[in-house]
C-alpha cells in the first residue's frame, strides 16, 4: 500500500481480472499460438508492472510497449522476458537497447544507413519488420518498398526475430478492410520468408481480431486493451466469445455536503441551478486526475445508487447531486461496482463521445494504484 497518499481517492486494480482474460484468451486460441501482452502508457493506466507479472504468470509468453522508455523501466524492475518496442526509435539509441535486450520496431531504409554509420556492436539486435497493410501509420508498405529495405537490411547484423501487422477495422462488423489488410500482407510475408533465412515469428492479431476467434493470427497475438477487461468495441462486447473481467476501479468520498436553495448555482459559469432545494456533495476528484470537464452529468455510484454530477468539472474536484444528506467519507465510485450497480469505461465513453483506451490512459499519476488478487479467477 502506497503510504504516501493522504487524499481519500484511489484506483483498484484486480489482478485476478488480467489473470482472467489473459487465461480465457488463451483457452480460445489455436495450439501454439502465443499471447504478447501490450503494457503501453502505463498498461493503458492500470499499471506497466504489475500488470506484466500478472500477465506473465497467466501465459502471456512476451510484452510489448510503444517506448524505449517503456520497456527499460520494465527491465529495471526485473522482468527478464523478450519485450518488443512498437514504436519508432531513433536509432543512435540502439545502444540502450541492445543493452537491455530489448527488440525494436524497423522499417526504413534510412534507419538501416544510421545504423549501417555506428559503431558495430559485439552483441545483435533484434528487430521486429512492420508492414504497413492500411492502418497509415508506420511500416513498409509495397513490395518494391520491402525489397528495397530487405536489400539494405542483408548488409547489417540485425537478427530478424518478427514480422508484424496491424489491422484498422477488425472491431468492426464489416471485415471487408480487414481482409482487405490479409490479402496486402499476403504477397509482402511471402518476400520476407524468401529473403530472410532465420526463423521468425510473425503476429498480425490485436484484441479484437483475437476476440473475433479469426482462425488467421498466425504465431501470435498482441492482447492489449481486452487484457484490462475492456471491449475494443460495442460490436465485439455484443458478440463476445466469453465474458472479459474489468481490472479498474476508480473510487473516492464524499469531502462536503450542504444543502442548498432553488435557483442556487453550482460551480464555474454557473452551468447547473438548483430546481428545488436539494442536498449537494462535494467530490475530491477533477481534471487534474483525468476527470474531464465532459464528465458533467455522468453518474457515480452512491449507496449503490446512481446520482449525477452536477455543475463544471474542476481540476481537483466536482459536485454531485445527492438524493439526501450523506456523512462525510461516505464512499463514491466513478468506476467500477457497488452493490448491486455497475458503471464501466464503455459507458462513460458513450457519454463523453470518445473510447474507453483514452479515458484509462488519461486517468494521472495523483491517483494512487492499489493491487489485489484472489486465489482463484472469478
Amino acid at each position: 500500500m502506497n503510504q504516501n497518499t493522504y487524499r481519500p481517492a484511489k484506483i483498484e486494480i484486480n489482478l485476478t481480472a488480467i489473470k482472467s482474460n489473459i487465461s480465457q484468451l488463451k483457452q480460445e486460441l489455436n495450439t501454439g499460438v502465443d499471447i504478447i501482452a501490450v503494457v503501453k502508457a502505463n498498461g493503458y493506466g492500470h499499471g506497466a508492472i504489475e500488470v506484466a507479472k500478472s500477465a506473465l504468470e497467466a501465459g502471456a509468453t512476451s510484452l510489448a510497449v510503444a517506448l524505449l522508455e517503456e520497456a527499460v523501466e520494465l527491465r529495471k524492475a526485473g522482468i527478464d522476458v523478450p519485450i518488443l518496442v512498437l514504436g519508432w526509435v531513433d536509432p543512435a539509441f540502439v545502444d540502450v537497447a541492445i543493452a537491455h535486450d530489448l527488440t525494436l520496431t524497423v522499417f526504413q531504409e534510412s534507419w538501416l544507413d544510421a545504423y549501417l554509420e555506428q559503431e558495430p556492436s559485439s552483441e545483435k539486435l533484434s528487430i521486429h519488420v512492420k508492414i504497413d497493410t492500411g492502418m497509415g501509420r508506420i511500416g513498409l508498405r509495397t513490395v518494391d518498398e520491402l525489397n528495397g529495405f530487405i536489400d539494405k537490411l542483408l548488409r547489417t547484423d540485425l537478427k530478424v526475430t518478427g514480422v508484424y501487422t496491424h489491422f484498422a477495422t477488425a472491431d468492426e462488423e464489416n471485415t471487408d478492410y480487414y481482409h482487405l489488410q490479409l490479402r496486402r500482407l499476403e504477397p509482402m510475408l511471402d518476400q520476407i520468408k524468401n529473403r530472410i533465412q532465420n526463423d521468425f515469428i510473425v503476429h498480425i492479431g490485436n484484441s479484437a481480431a483475437a476476440l473475433r476467434q479469426i482462425s488467421h493470427l498466425c504465431d501470435a497475438v498482441r492482447f492489449g486493451i481486452g487484457m484490462y477487461g475492456l471491449y475494443p468495441s460495442e460490436h465485439l462486447k455484443e458478440h463476445r466469445p466469453f465474458n472479459l473481467q474489468p481490472a479498474l476501479s476508480l473510487k473516492t468520498k464524499l469531502v462536503h455536503v450542504k444543502k442548498i436553495s432553488a435557483g442556487e448555482a453550482i460551480s464555474y459559469g454557473t452551468t447547473y441551478r438548483a430546481e428545488k432545494d436539494q442536498w449537494i456533495g462535494t467530490i475530491p476528484l477533477g481534471y487534474g486526475d483525468g476527470i474531464l470537464r465532459r464528465w458533467q452529468n455522468q453518474d457515480v455510484l452512491i449507496n449503490g445508487r446512481r446520482m449525477r454530477l452536477v455543475g463544471r468539472i474542476c481540476m481537483d474536484q466536482c459536485m454531485v447531486e445527492l438524493d439526501q444528506a450523506y456523512p462525510i467519507g461516505t464512499e463514491v465510485v466513478f468506476i467500477g461496482q457497488q452493490n448491486e450497480e455497475s458503471i464501466q469505461l464503455e459507458e462513460i465513453a458513450t457519454h463523453i463521445g470518445t473510447i474507453n483506451y483514452e479515458l484509462a490512459c488519461l486517468l494521472t499519476a495523483r491517483l494512487p494504484r492499489y493491487y489485489h488478487s484472489t486465489d482463484q479467477f472469478e
